[in-house]
């Protein structure tokens, strides 16, 4: 599977926005690593707080939930409605 975008593209993002399965999101891991990736279920972690699993859209690169385990919820600052620029193009499943 080809990533869904590529470095450089610019993307519009809602930070009210509810989070749903299959929606890309703009999240930071607990290293403070800024990251978009795909939201694929809720979990929670280890202490019990609700959290995401992230996953890359090319799963050979890249590092996600795999890795760094799933994302507390406050973690997820925001959805990704549409890439605008090179080529303007919606993004879904996104969250409303």
């Amino acid at each position: 599977m080809t990533p869904t975008l590529a470095a450089g593209d610019l993307l519009l993002v809602r930070y009210d926005a509810r989070v749903r399965p299959g929606a890309l999101v703009v999240a930071r891991f607990a290293d403070g690593t800024l990251a978009v990736k795909r939201a694929v279920e809720r979990r929670t972690t280890r202490t019990g707080e609700p959290a995401w699993w992230l996953l890359s859209d090319n799963p050979a690169e890249g590092v996600d939930s795999r890795h760094r385990g799933p994302v507390a919820e406050d973690r997820v600052d925001a959805v990704v409605l549409a890439r605008i620029w090179p080529a303007p193009r919606l993004v879904f499943p996104a969250g409303r």
